[in-house]
């Protein structure tokens, strides 16, 4: 990396942080349109370890920044307060060489037109490479509101729920069992240097525990395999089709349980629905990416009576919209940007998703919920609002591999098994 490359990256990085931060964008949206402007790839990982491993730590360097300096910069002061997170991380999580970041930071200060700042900048770093950062309780990371609702729902769980929600997530992949086996392609992974293991109980997924550029993975982009969490896999699981089945995928996008579901059987008919076009084109691309074909089509899946053709799917997947509570490891905006009216709304839109989707269902089908939540109201207590109101819903229970008991469903932790957070619910329509 030259030190030019290294001053821009450190830039984007304050900028992006700046963004999501202090003017409530999201990690996702910004980086979509941040790292198409850094041509080497391995300048584009390391913005994206800059920026996740300074959310995951905002209490942390929140606590240091009150520790070491009399006036911390504030939201007003938001770009200065971003770049000495970003330092922090590099210096902290990713342990970067300390003369490279703190140079390349100080120089990205200037950069920013706040050369009058870059001694300050330059005084902090070097304390952080000095001093241990103030120990935080990774609850405090959390708004009060939503951790008091954690712990109110897993109270001799949350401390670890809390933990594992600031720890960087594995990277898992699902192998494309039309184009190879899974033991072959992890014999190709150690070919290229990536350590990996198979899961236990998920017959296509592979865990990496050092996550690598999908630009390292062999056979990426012939569509031999994909990026998806181990608990994202386990619904193909749940649903448990015959061959040939028709599904209906309600909330289809970006594409990936779709495309596993049909690369573990190409003959299912499935129709991938989303109420928004826009990310129905990225399942479009997804499936094309593996090699998979399905009927696509932007509608709502709560309201079947502006799109369904009355031919009775015999399986559903509702793979609801939902708090995301149980992915911050993945997506650790989401405790910045997440209000308890949300959670509100979140709740009516599923129950309205969960009986339109109903009234698709043959008699003798499956629906198959999920979510990657951690919320009680918007797992178990949906699920038991809905068994309560459909007379031919009959829950039917899955096993341990999906976690623990949790009413009709079954709920994972984020961290257990080294997987996200998730709930899946199995229900059955009676004849």
């Amino acid at each position: 990396m030259s030190s030019l490359a290294g001053v821009a990256v450190r830039v984007l990085a304050a900028r992006t942080l700046d963004a999501v931060m202090h003017r409530g964008r999201s990690l996702k949206a910004e980086l979509a349109s941040t790292l198409p402007q850094i041509a080497d790839v391995r300048d584009r990982a390391l913005l994206e370890a800059i920026c996740f491993s300074a959310l995951r730590q905002r209490a942390r360097y929140d606590a240091a920044l009150r520790t070491w300096l009399q006036k911390p910069p504030g939201p007003r002061d938001g770009e200065l307060r971003a770049l000495l997170f970003a330092g922090f991380a590099q210096i902290d999580v990713l342990q970067l060489p300390p003369h490279a970041a703190l140079s390349a930071t100080v120089e990205a200060a200037r950069a920013l037109g706040r050369a009058h700042q870059a001694g300050m900048v330059n005084a902090v770093l070097r304390r952080a490479q000095r001093e241990s950062f103030p120990p935080v309780d990774p609850a405090a990371l959390w708004p009060t509101w939503l951790r008091k609702q954690v712990v109110d729902d897993w109270a001799e769980h949350a401390d670890a729920i809390f933990a594992a929600s600031a720890q960087a997530a594995p990277l898992w992949l699902r192998v494309n069992r039309r184009l190879g086996t899974r033991e072959n392609y992890l014999k190709r992974l150690a070919e290229a240097g990536i350590e990996a293991a198979p899961s236990l109980f998920l017959s296509d997924a592979v865990c990496v525990d050092t996550p690598v550029s999908v630009a390292a993975l062999p056979g990426f982009s012939e569509g031999e395999v994909s990026v998806q969490d181990g608990a994202a896999q386990a619904v193909a699981d749940a649903l448990l089709l015959p061959p040939g089945a028709y599904l209906l995928d309600a909330c289809a996008a970006p594409g990936g349980k779709a495309a596993h579901l049909l690369e573990r059987d190409p003959s299912l008919r499935l129709l991938a629905l989303d109420v928004d076009g826009r990310r129905l084109a990225r399942v479009r691309e997804t499936l094309t990416r593996v090699g998979v074909d399905a009927q696509t089509l932007a509608a709502d899946a709560g309201d079947p009576s502006e799109w369904w053709d009355g031919h009775p799917f015999d399986a559903v997947l509702l793979d609801a919209p939902c708090s995301a509570t149980g992915i911050v490891r993945r997506q650790p905006d989401v405790l910045l940007h997440r209000r308890p009216d949300d959670i509100a709304a979140l709740i009516a839109l599923q129950a309205r998703l969960l009986d339109g989707a109903w009234e698709t269902l043959k008699p003798g089908g499956v629906l198959v919920y999920a979510t990657c939540s951690l919320l009680k109201a918007e797992n178990e207590a949906q699920i038991a609002a809905f068994l309560a109101r459909a007379p031919n819903a009959q829950a039917d229970q899955l096993d341990t591999n999906f976690g623990r008991l949790s009413g009709a469903g079954r709920q994972r932790l984020p961290g257990e098994d080294g997987m996200d957070g998730f709930f899946y619910a199995r229900i059955v329509k009676q004849v």
